[in-house]
């Protein structure tokens, strides 16, 4: 039986656990900076102006966690000390006794503390300060090389430097009995014709178990003590867009206990991109082709659609499953099918990842590398190959996993690491010795995928036209920024600062300037040159969030033109895990959409009629030239026919009309070239509106100046 606890948290002067500068409540699971933060009374102000500037002088400080135990046991059960997560690194003290060390916050702490253990004991959890590499650096994520916390809370370009510590997952005092059922984890392997499981329970109990395999109606399946089944004419899990995401339930129980989980069959793999990287390079000199980074899933291979995830917030211990789903249910009804769990925001909660298996949703789970050079030191190898083996016990079990990753730009000259590097050797070992079943690639990108760029207008072209001459496998990361609303910086901004903008402390520490490059993420010099100087915040709101929709738009539906050579496309990023003044975010913190998330779900419709458009502005008397294509990303065949219309101002002029034939399953199909010399008229926009007689209608808003 578990039993949760009341904590009291503290801000201590040193390593003694009594040197207690501030005492407060502790909520649990959760993180000590915000619950300092609500006994300091700024918890609701940490968003606005500079205020979460308050932690950085905490940094090197301990602290602790205590509580008076209060459980109840009966005769002949065990008590134990159960720590799903403690973040970083953390001595456990009872009774003023120390009976634990560790570094790491993803390996499961486990105490049996019955023979020392009694109702009123006072167990403490001392948190040491944050590990940080010493010397100078030219970037603070490099204080995290030899550290397996997040390194994004060491500061990004649209992450504070908030370096946060507590009891992040779930802890309690648990009795058990002879029968507890330790662990339990199903395997299986399918046929060739993936029709039929031979199912398998890997049990750790002193005594006997039954399992049960009921499918998604509850009816049983399987019933019985041997921990080996076959199953016949399963339902396969398929992501989002291909097929239902199917789940089985089964159970493990004895007389005393018992545990239940889900289990999806399918099969993955990573292939070779078809048009073009199927083989060797035919011309001398030779080099290596570019890795295959096509999703095969159930033996069909799919184009890979998403975004990057980050942490829902600044403290993620405090992350509901609630939080959880509200932008997973988003994610899935604007049509993707993957999100890649970037490595510098360390791992999720359980709960995200049941949400994921159930609403079929691919993962693309990294390790927590990122940007850094990780030298292959003993001692921080070995604290890498527990937390990894952690991870890949726990998560090896979702069928939302498609695939593991070293970490995120560790080939890439910042971080100069290669395939020689220990710690990726270690994590490639790890993941074939515990999960060899399941793709692992060392890091994004390998080459012929393709990261940015991330603005959208670099000085030298538009996205229109960066992406439409770019030759990539893969876009695993691409973004174009826009601010958030106004009605969401004035929390952030003080008043007086909002507008005109200038580089104040409040837009500098919410990543409006100087986050990557001097005028980014606002980006007043592409909003001018588009649109002159603004008048107001409004002004610069409006265009920002306009580029961001036609930016993302253009991307994601080009990437798709290229399929298959392309078989992915991914946008940097999802979600912020606090108020960015401007970032490339879909939403604003905690989970709010900006108007880029719903031209993405249009974009990344399964089935829609798409225009290759060669630029975002456009004048009086120019030629207006464009592509019609037709997009499937179906498991079916369709066919369309199309009807093409410009308005400008208040004319209305008919283009087009483009039956598309039959359209294959997971095929595309290009169509005619129309041209057309733009009208006179006096308004600031045109509008290119494909009109589908299935309801796969698209529309482009663009920029018009007569």
């Amino acid at each position: 039986m578990k039993f949760e606890q009341t904590w009291q948290g503290a801000l201590l002067a040193d390593k003694n656990p009594d040197s207690v500068i501030t005492a407060f409540p502790a909520e649990v699971p959760g993180n000590l900076q915000y619950d300092l933060a609500v006994k300091e009374g700024i918890a609701d102000t940490l968003m606005y102006g500079t205020t979460a500037k308050r932690f950085l002088e905490l940094e090197d400080h301990f602290w602790k966690y205590e509580t008076t135990l209060d459980y109840t046991v009966k005769a002949g059960e065990r008590v134990f000390f159960v720590a799903e997560g403690i973040d970083y690194i953390f001595d456990i003290f009872l009774d003023g006794s120390c009976i634990y060390s560790h570094e790491g916050m993803y390996t499961k702490t486990e105490l049996d503390v019955t023979d020392t253990v009694h109702p009123g004991s006072k167990l403490t959890v001392l948190i040491h300060p944050h590990p940080k590499l010493p010397g100078e650096f030219a970037t603070p994520r490099e204080m995290a090389a030899q550290s397996c916390k997040p390194p994004a809370t060491y500061e990004w370009d649209w992450n504070p430097r908030l370096i946060i510590s507590g009891i992040w997952k779930p802890c309690y005092i648990e009795t058990r009995t002879q029968g507890y059922i330790r662990r339990c984890e199903p395997f299986y392997t399918l046929n060739t014709e993936r029709t039929t499981a031979e199912v398998r329970f890997e049990t750790d109990c002193d005594v006997p178990c039954t399992y049960t395999v009921a499918d998604r109606d509850g009816n049983i399946v399987y019933e019985g003590t041997e921990p080996a089944c076959t199953l016949e004419h399963i339902h396969l899990w398929w992501c989002n867009g291909q097929g239902e995401a199917y789940l089985y339930t089964w159970t493990a129980k004895n007389a005393e206990h018992s545990i239940s989980g889900k289990i999806g069959f399918r099969t993955v793999r990573l292939v070779m991109n078809r048009g073009g990287a199927d083989h060797e390079p035919l011309e001398f000199p030779k080099s290596r082709y570019p890795a295959p980074i096509t999703i095969e899933l159930n033996g069909r291979r799919i184009f890979s659609k998403g975004s990057n995830w980050v942490n829902p917030d600044l403290f993620f211990g405090r992350v509901t499953e609630e939080q959880y789903r509200t932008l997973l249910v988003a994610a899935k009804e604007a049509n993707m099918n993957i999100l890649r769990l970037w490595g510098g925001s360390g791992l999720k909660k359980r709960e995200f990842y049941d949400i994921c298996d159930e609403l079929g949703i691919m993962l693309w789970q990294e390790f927590m590398l990122a940007c850094n050079n990780y030298v292959g030191t003993p001692e921080y190898l070995r604290i890498l190959e527990q937390e990894a083996t952690a991870v890949i016990k726990e998560l090896r079990c979702h069928p939302s996993i498609v695939m593991w990753c070293g970490g995120n730009e560790l080939f890439n000259d910042w971080s100069c690491m290669d395939d020689q590097s220990h710690a990726l050797r270690l994590l490639n070992k790890l993941c074939y010795e515990h999960d060899f079943a399941r793709p692992f690639i060392m890091t994004s990108p390998l080459i012929g995928m393709k990261h940015g760029c991330y603005v959208f207008d670099d000085g030298k072209q538009q996205v229109y036209e960066m992406f439409q001459k770019g030759h990539g496998t893969a876009y695993s990361e691409f973004g174009v920024p826009s601010t958030a609303s106004v009605e969401n910086l004035k929390k952030i901004i003080p008043e007086n600062e909002l507008f005109p903008i200038e580089k104040t402390e409040s837009w500098l520490y919410h990543h409006a300037f100087k986050a990557w490059g001097e005028e980014r993420w606002l980006c007043l010099d592409i909003v001018e040159k588009y649109f002159g100087k603004p008048t107001c915040i409004e002004d610069v709101v409006n265009a920002t969030q306009w580029m961001q929709c036609e930016g993302y738009k253009a991307i994601f539906e080009e990437a798709r033109r290229q399929w298959p050579y392309c078989s992915m496309a991914i946008n940097w990023c999802y979600n912020e895990p606090w108020i960015t003044a401007a970032n490339n975010a879909l939403f604003t913190y905690p989970a709010e959409k900006k108007p880029a998330y719903d031209a993405v779900k249009d974009s990344l419709r399964n089935t829609i009629a798409s225009a290759r458009i060669p630029k975002f502005d456009w004048h009086a008397g120019e030629e207006f030239s464009f592509e019609l294509w037709y997009l499937n990303d179906a498991p079916y065949e369709v066919s369309d026919t199309i009807h093409a219309f410009l308005t400008v101002g208040d004319k209305r002029l008919k283009l087009a009309d483009w039956t598309t034939g039959t359209v294959g399953a997971n095929e595309n199909c290009k169509g005619e070239t129309v041209t057309v010399t733009l009208p006179a008229v006096d308004a600031s926009e045109l509008h290119l509106i494909l009109e589908s007689e299935n309801g796969n209608s698209t529309e482009y808003r663009l920029l018009y100046r007569l």
